[in-house]
């Protein structure tokens, strides 16, 4: 079973759309939370990741950042091993 891959966005965002078609073009599923009009979950994602811009991507319940935090990830080749793991017992749920 895949990881579980949650990309938080809003729909006027390039770098979510890159992040989505990546994943996608793995064929990796994931869920998408579209924070437009939620200050709500931008608040949780500002201290659950330390970030305020979109995407933010999290892997089992793990801040990996956004976009080009991703992109790094697949240059090292290191996003298949991370995408391929389970989500262990105990994750954070996340919200959406």
């Amino acid at each position: 079973m895949p990881a579980e891959v949650i990309v938080y966005s809003t729909d006027y965002c390039p770098y979510c759309y890159r992040a989505k078609s990546l994943l996608s073009k793995k064929k990796i599923p994931f869920i998408e939370v579209n924070v437009e009009d939620r200050p709500d979950l931008r608040s949780w994602l500002i201290t659950a990741s330390g970030q305020r811009t979109v995407p933010q991507i999290f892997v089992n319940g793990r801040a990996i950042g956004g976009f080009s935090d991703m992109a790094e990830l697949e240059h090292q080749k290191k996003l298949d091993p991370l995408l391929a793991q389970s989500k262990p017992a105990g994750a954070p749920i996340l919200p959406q």
